[in-house]
Parts: C-alpha cells; sequence; structure tokens
C-alpha cells in the first residue's frame, strides 16, 4: 500500500508549476500601489505613461496589470500579453535587466500548462544565462529553482537534482533570500516523495512551512500541507491526511487555483475511500473531474495553446527558409567543385558536367510541367468559384429585382384594393404576400449576402450568426480576436462559403448544443476554428467525405491556407484553418 502511494505521488510534481508564478511575481520590484486598483484604471495610466514615453514605469505597469488578470480569470491569455508587452517596452529601454526578469516571469507563467513546459524552459534557460554572466545571485537563484521546478517533473528524475537543490538551498540562506529558500525546501520535500522517502519529505516540507507561514507565502504554505498530507496517505494515516488536503484545499480555493484543487479533490477521494466512506469519495471524485473539465476547457488554456501551435508553424517555415538557402549555396558550391573537376580531369571532367546538364534540364522540365498543372488547376477552381459566384449573384439580383418587385406590386395592389374583399380574406393574402417577400429577401441575401459586400467579412458573419440564431435552436457564437487585415473580394468569398458551409454541417449534422466560431489574427496568419460539442464523426471514411468537405479543402488551398479536422465519435468536432495574410491581401474576385 505505501509503495501504490508514493507511485501515485510520481504524477503530482507538476503541480508546483502552478505556483511558481506567484514566487517571481512577489519578488520582483513593482511600482506602489493599492492592491484593489482595477484592471481599467491601471490600462489607463498605461496609455499616459506610453504617450508620455515613460518606458520603464509603463513596464512595470503591465507586470502589475498581468498579475490583476490572474486574479480575476487564473491562468489566462490577457496575463501574457500584459507580459509580453513589459517585455517590449524594456526592450525599447535597453534595460537588459528588466528585459530578461520578464523573461523569466513569462517562463513561470507558462509552467501553470503541462502542455506549455518545453516553452517554459526555453524562457528560463535563457535568463540563466543573462543573470550568471552578469552574477546577479537572487536572479540566478530564481531561476534554478525554475528550471529545478521543470526538472524534478520528468521521468526518470535527474541524478543530480537533490544536490542541485541543496545547492540552492544554501546559495538562498547565504544572500538572505527566505523565499527562495523555502521553496527550494518544498522542491526537495516532493523529490524526496518521488524517490519514496517520506521521512525526507516530512522534514523538508516543514522546514519550508516554518519559513513560508511568516512571510505569508500562502501559496508555499499550500503546497507544504498537501505534501504532508501526502506523507499521512503513505502511512495510512487518513484522517490526518484528509486535514493536511482541508488546510491546502482552503487556500488553494481562494486563489482560484484549478489544477491544485483538481490533485487535492483527487487525493481526498482516495484517502475517504481507504477509511471506507465512499459517499464522500464519490463527492470528492466529482469534484475532481469538474476542477480538471473547467482547466482543460477554459478558453484562456486553449487560446494560449493555439497561440503556441501558431508560433511553432511560424518557427517551422522560418526552420524550412534556412534549409532551402543552404542548399542553394550547397548547390553554388558544388557547380564550383565540379568546374574544378573540368580543369583538372578534361576528359572525366565533361562527361560528369554533361550528365549533371541533363538531370537538371530533366528536373528543370519536371518543375515547369508541375507548375503548368499547377497554374491550370487554380484557373479551374478560380473559374469554378466565378461561376458559382456570379450564378448567386444573378439569381439573388433575380429574385429581387424580379419576384421580389412583383411581390411587392402585388401587396401594393392588394392593399389598394382591400375594401372590395372580405376581411378575412384580405388578412390571409397579406399574410402569405408578407411571408413570400420574407423568404425571397432570406433566399436572396443567402445568396449573395448584402452584408459581406457592404460591410466586411467580420459583420457579414455576425450577420450570418445572428440570422442562423433565429432559425435553429442550436445556440452560435462568433468570437474574434485581434484587427483581421483587409481582405481582397475572392479571399472573403472564399472564406465566407467556407464558414457557412462547416456552420450548415455542423447545424445538420452534429446535433450540438452549442457551436463556436472564432477568428484570431496575427502579423502573418489568420487563423479561424469551427468548434461543436455535438456527436462528432470520423472524417477519415470515405461516407463522410463528400462534395463540401472537398470543396473546403480545395478553397482552402487556393488560398495557400491549411485545413486541420479533429472529431472522434460522440466528442464534438473542431476544424481549424490557417490562412497566410499576404495570400488574403492579394486576391481578388470579379464578380
Amino acid at each position: 500500500m505505501k509503495l501504490a502511494t508514493l507511485r501515485d505521488a510520481l504524477s503530482f510534481g507538476w503541480i508546483l508549476a502552478l505556483t511558481l508564478v506567484a514566487s517571481r511575481s512577489e519578488s520582483q520590484p513593482r511600482m506602489a500601489m493599492a492592491d484593489s486598483a482595477s484592471v481599467d484604471s491601471v490600462k489607463k495610466q498605461i496609455t499616459q505613461l506610453v504617450q508620455s514615453k515613460k518606458y520603464e514605469q509603463a513596464a512595470q505597469l503591465y507586470d502589475h496589470l498581468g498579475q490583476l488578470y490572474h486574479q480575476q480569470y487564473g491562468y489566462n491569455k490577457y496575463s501574457l500579453d500584459a507580459y509580453y508587452q513589459g517585455l517590449h517596452y524594456y526592450g525599447l529601454l535597453g534595460d537588459s535587466l528588466g528585459y530578461y526578469s520578464e523573461y523569466s516571469i513569462i517562463g513561470d507563467y507558462y509552467t501553470h500548462d503541462y502542455f506549455m513546459q518545453g516553452t517554459a524552459e526555453k524562457y528560463l534557460t535563457k535568463a540563466r544565462q543573462y543573470f550568471e554572466r552578469t552574477q546577479n545571485m537572487p536572479k540566478v537563484i530564481e531561476s534554478r529553482l525554475g528550471l529545478a521546478n521543470i526538472a524534478q517533473k520528468k521521468e526518470p528524475i535527474p541524478s543530480d537534482l537533490i544536490t542541485q537543490l541543496r545547492e540552492t538551498e544554501r546559495l538562498s540562506a547565504q544572500y538572505k533570500q527566505p523565499q527562495s529558500q523555502a521553496y527550494a525546501l518544498n522542491l526537495l520535500a516532493n523529490t524526496y516523495s518521488r524517490a519514496k522517502m517520506p521521512d525526507s519529505a516530512e522534514y523538508f516540507a516543514n522546514r519550508s512551512l516554518s519559513i513560508a507561514r511568516p512571510l505569508k507565502i500562502n501559496w508555499l504554505v499550500a503546497l507544504n500541507h498537501f505534501y504532508l498530507g501526502l506523507v499521512h496517505q503513505f502511512r495510512n494515516e487518513s484522517r490526518e491526511a484528509i486535514e493536511s488536503y482541508r488546510k491546502s484545499f482552503e487556500i488553494a480555493e481562494s486563489e482560484n487555483n484549478l489544477s491544485m484543487l483538481r490533485e487535492l479533490s483527487r487525493h481526498t477521494a482516495d484517502s475517504y475511500s481507504r477509511m471506507g466512506d465512499y459517499e464522500k469519495a464519490y463527492e470528492a471524485s466529482l469534484k475532481t473531474l469538474d476542477y480538471a473539465n473547467r482547466f482543460n476547457t477554459s478558453e484562456q488554456t486553449k487560446s494560449i495553446r493555439l497561440q503556441e501551435y501558431e508560433s511553432q508553424i511560424n518557427t517551422l517555415a522560418v526552420e524550412k527558409k534556412l534549409i532551402e538557402e543552404q542548399n542553394r549555396t550547397q548547390r553554388v558550391v558544388n557547380s564550383m567543385l565540379a568546374a574544378g573537376l573540368i580543369i583538372s580531369i578534361l576528359g572525366v571532367g565533361a562527361l560528369v558536367f554533361l550528365r549533371r546538364q541533363q538531370k537538371l534540364i530533366a528536373h528543370q522540365e519536371t518543375v515547369i510541367a508541375q507548375q503548368q498543372i499547377r497554374e491550370l488547376e487554380l484557373r479551374s477552381l478560380r473559374a469554378m468559384i466565378e461561376g458559382q459566384e456570379g450564378e448567386r449573384s444573378r439569381i439573388a439580383r433575380d429574385l429581387h429585382d424580379g419576384l421580389g418587385i412583383q411581390l411587392s406590386r402585388i401587396k401594393l395592389f392588394v392593399e389598394a384594393h382591400q375594401e372590395q374583399l372580405p376581411l378575412r380574406v384580405k388578412e390571409t393574402l397579406n399574410q402569405f404576400l408578407d411571408e413570400a417577400c420574407t423568404e425571397t429577401r432570406l433566399i436572396s441575401s443567402n445568396l449573395r449576402p448584402y452584408s459581406l459586400s457592404t460591410f466586411g467579412f467580420i459583420p457579414a458573419l455576425e450577420d450570418l450568426v445572428q440570422k442562423l440564431n433565429l432559425v435553429n435552436e442550436t445556440k452560435l457564437v462568433l468570437e474574434h480576436y485581434g484587427e483581421i487585415p483587409p481582405l481582397g473580394n475572392e479571399a472573403s468569398v472564399m472564406i465566407y462559403r467556407v464558414v457557412q458551409e462547416l456552420l450548415n454541417n455542423a447545424l445538420k449534422h452534429a446535433d450540438a448544443r452549442t457551436i463556436t466560431v472564432q477568428v484570431m489574427a496575427s502579423n502573418e496568419t489568420t487563423l479561424i476554428s469551427v468548434d461543436d460539442d455535438g456527436s462528432g464523426a470520423d472524417f477519415e471514411q470515405e461516407s463522410l467525405a463528400g462534395n463540401g468537405i472537398a470543396n473546403i479543402h480545395s478553397r482552402i488551398a487556393f488560398l495557400g491556407g491549411q485545413v486541420m479536422w479533429q472529431s472522434q465519435p460522440g466528442k464534438g468536432t473542431s476544424v481549424m484553418i490557417s490562412l497566410p495574410i499576404e495570400k488574403l491581401a492579394d486576391t481578388s474576385l470579379s464578380t
């Protein structure tokens, strides 16, 4: 039983990542201000400081703004945006200390999510290298603790981790950094727990607690109570374990720490189960599931992960360009070597040269043929889309100018001669005419949305979502972040049709309660996602890969973008579309 408890404890090390940012934000120099300052008032102060070019104070206030957002939302993208703004203004000032301190804060914040551990390690490593060069020992200690926090979650545990933590604890005491010393002792407690040494874990947790309590470092007090609970659980002291978890739970709940609340609920359930109180164990298990869902399905968590996906895509694009440049350089070097070989050995060199030229010509012919095929495909696609949109526009105009006008004339004629008609016939006839006019306008608007050509892409999507909400029980939500770049006629029409097709498919097949459309724009890429919580499907099956999905792929490929489908039966569907900005601005469609 004891060994099973300790093996189970190996999975909790990552929750330390959820608390380190609190340590960093408390030790970082801040401007003196009331804790009750609102987000809006801080943002107004920042605007005034930026206009006055007081960038250092603006950077410090951005740090404070990040803390306010964290208090309000927990782990969220707004805090990260604020820290990145602080990084920007420290860079403008040329303040290296402030710049790399901000690096350290960002790295610590990313450790909230296990998915972002690699990104966090990169930021913290860069910060530590700078602080070691400048011999800023308090900052070196903070960086060492951040990296140790990530290292102690790895499998297997690094062999020198305990030695490093003991050295960090010694340096913290030497340079009078009590908060860092308490945190180092806390990490030692967790590492010894994972190493199946509960007595040592209890010793270091109590030492850390004795330092954290007078300093009122709530997150560290909570974490130490958690580890003491694990020690009691290992010893089959379930009541004492539950009491320690309760103390930790109160603090974690006041700080909205969802990940730690999840782990506390899970181990509380385990302790109640060992005591035979299965009703309370079941209640605690339900809380565990609720906290896990609230963190993993949070829009803030998904937004940060989407930003990381975009960053990885951009990095891969840069690496691809570098590889292509290296290949071109290598080809030049090869040509020079070939020329030298020709001069040295005229006979053999001539043959080699002719051979290479033949391969090059064959390759060029292949490339030209592929380009021609691609151009023909694009022309065919463009002609098809122009034909579709032209026909839609023509039918919409005919409906509006022909049938719509005729219906209006009939309605005016009926109103002019209404005294000659019985009341029952007049009311029924007016109702039918109104419904026919309304249906004609709806069909005309669907064929060629007036809002798309008049007001732009986002207003057209808002109009589409609003209309679909009026006629469907499913709730549709539109969210957009960042400034959408100007779109060419062709791009706006194609993207609108793709979103329209995805929404129609979801409404028709998904049986969803909610459908969410998100549009996110950056300097280089526009991301569009359509998510539903419906029945899901396997889109690799031939029966589901119909013309609608093929049209979506062809339109997005024409714009130089990519489509990613993620779906499982019973778990909903998520469609992610990535589009390059330059392609969206260059395309135009004649209508």
